[in-house]
């Protein structure tokens, strides 16, 4: 992506770069035939996430809506980070195009499954021992 362009994605949304290649991923996922034809479950690289899921503020509540003290928002944050091989529910996708690249934006309940790559060189490492 140019660094010129800052995209900034909103709420529980992540931004994702799909695979083309379907059957196989580099980690050595294999996606079934049947899951291919359907194009149900796909993966691909996060790129980008939102802040998270908006948390209520409690100690700026008035009783008078006007009075509020306006303070920062505060979000949970999101499981997926950037890097994060994700492998999600194609239907709750939205495709889009920027700067002749494909991507997906789709909420994080959408993805099964991330896997990341220090946690994959730990997973290894404990079974070598």
């Amino acid at each position: 992506m140019n660094a010129k362009k800052d995209i900034i994605v909103v709420g529980d949304r992540i931004l994702i770069r799909p695979y083309d290649e379907r059957n196989k991923t580099d980690f050595g996922i294999y996606l079934p035939p049947g899951v291919q034809s359907k194009e149900k479950v796909q993966s691909g690289i996060v790129i980008k996430t939102g802040p998270g899921y908006p948390l209520p503020d409690f100690n700026s509540v008035s009783e008078e809506p006007w009075e509020r003290n306006q303070s920062e928002p505060k979000y949970m944050p999101l499981q997926a980070k950037e890097g994060d091989l994700a492998i999600f529910l194609r239907k709750a996708a939205i495709e889009i195009e920027l700067e002749k690249e494909k991507y997906l934006i789709l909420p994080q309940a959408a993805i099964l499954l991330l896997i990341r790559e220090d946690l994959l060189g730990s997973l290894q490492g404990s079974e070598e021992g």
